[in-house]
């Protein structure tokens, strides 16, 4: 059990790191691609595009045959002893994460290099980007 932490007025269990330190963390480790670069990396064929995004959110459109791996569920579907793994996280290929801005697909790139990916990126603007900048998109 870990230990609480005790915050103004003593309120208990406080968080000692918030997103933002999470974030900042991510950050400062995790390549990004910018969404033109990544549009490129589409049309040759030579990456994976991974959603982490949940399933309603990519039901209204997403990347095309790109692989859906949920940000709560990103460990089970990359590890290869895990229950959902897909084998397009071991394909060799470098992984694109994104999301809606880019903000979850960092963090989940970073849990990806913590589990031993290297070749792993987040694209810069998220799904947003990608639709401003024309890229494919599939609903």
């Amino acid at each position: 059990m870990g230990r609480a932490t005790v915050g103004p007025e003593g309120m208990k269990g406080m968080l000692t790191k918030g997103f933002k330190d999470l974030l900042a963390e991510a950050n400062a480790v995790v390549d990004v691609i910018a969404v033109h670069d990544a549009v490129n990396r589409h049309i040759s064929g030579d990456v994976v595009f991974v959603d982490v995004r949940e399933s309603d959110e990519r039901a209204k459109g997403t990347i095309p045959e790109s692989v859906h791996a949920p940000r709560g569920f990103l460990e089970f579907i990359a590890d290869p002893a895990g229950p959902m793994h897909n084998p397009a996280f071991a394909s060799g290929k470098k992984l694109v994460l994104f999301c809606v801005t880019g903000a979850r697909s960092d963090m989940a790139a970073k849990t990806l290099m913590d589990m031993g990916l290297d070749d792993v990126t987040s694209m810069t603007g998220g799904f947003q980007a990608w639709v401003q900048a024309g890229g494919a998109v599939v609903r």
